[in-house]
């Protein structure tokens, strides 16, 4: 049974790195749900671990930080499609220059905070706008990001401010597509995963040892339960909801006074 609805529909993917990567946890429950995926990386290198993992998946190549390479990779794509439009696109593109290491918020450099921002929200905004003739009426648009942008975590910085733009542009984009379609714009936001972009992130593995902690089940989440859930969220099973962010984290935000937590912080 076809349960999610997207066998033989077109899904783009935005972002894969390697094997650990969101993106790439992604793209497995797309081709497992019998869907055309189609991936979009940031380098010919990466391009090449992408056939590699999915041999039968169309790969294009693209910077997102320059917006030319946006439209560029857009006509590439269209002239795949041949008339056909894309059912699901999923953005899982983020990135930050930690290579100072942690600094205090107000100390936050301009020029890291503007590339961050562009690369990990605006290409969001920019992909939407430059695609939005490739997508179907009813597609669905999906983004990639954290299970909470209201605690102040020290080593992940200036980041939690711009995945909170990420999620308030949700609203934005649905808001203005609605003018003349029914796409739709939701994100998965899931606790801390093991990929190798968070472990660029100083400090990342207490945070994370942490994190496995405070969930409920003690049992760190999988990058593949994220997977499932954008998978859900790109497919047709998901035509009611838009503009919304999806908390994924194994109820680690509702359980900060966990009883083993707390007794170690005491002693």
């Amino acid at each position: 049974m076809d349960f999610l609805e997207l066998s033989g529909k077109y899904v783009v993917v935005f972002g894969l790195a390697n094997k650990k990567s969101v993106a790439c946890a992604i793209a497995q429950v797309l081709t497992l749900a019998g869907a055309r995926l189609i991936q979009v990386v940031r380098s010919e290198e990466r391009a090449a671990t992408a056939r590699r993992l999915f041999p039968e998946s169309l790969v294009f190549c693209c910077d997102v930080a320059e917006e030319a390479n946006i439209l560029r990779v857009r006509d590439e794509i269209a002239a795949v499609l041949n008339g056909s439009r894309i059912d699901g696109l999923a953005h899982a593109i983020a990135f930050a220059n930690y290579a100072g290491g942690i600094r205090p918020f107000h100390a936050t450099a301009k020029a890291d905070f503007l590339q961050a921002m562009d690369i990990s929200c605006f290409s969001f905004i920019s992909i939407a706008n430059h695609f939005r003739d490739l997508l179907a009426p009813t597609a669905s648009v999906l983004t990639i990001s954290i299970s909470t942008t209201r605690m102040a975590a020290e080593n992940y910085g200036y980041m939690a401010p711009i995945k909170a733009a990420l999620e308030s542009s949700l609203c934005f984009l649905a808001k203005s597509f609605s003018g003349f379609s029914e796409v739709r714009f939701n994100a998965v936001c899931p606790g801390l995963l093991k990929t190798s972009a968070s472990a660029g992130i100083p400090g990342y593995i207490d945070s994370y040892l942490f994190a496995e902690k405070a969930t409920l089940r003690k049992r760190a989440l999988s990058t593949m339960e994220a997977a499932n859930a954008a998978a859900f969220l790109l497919s047709p099973r998901s035509s009611g909801i838009t503009g919304q962010c999806l908390v994924v984290d194994a109820g680690m935000g509702m359980n900060y006074f966990d009883r083993e937590i707390v007794n170690g912080a005491n002693r």
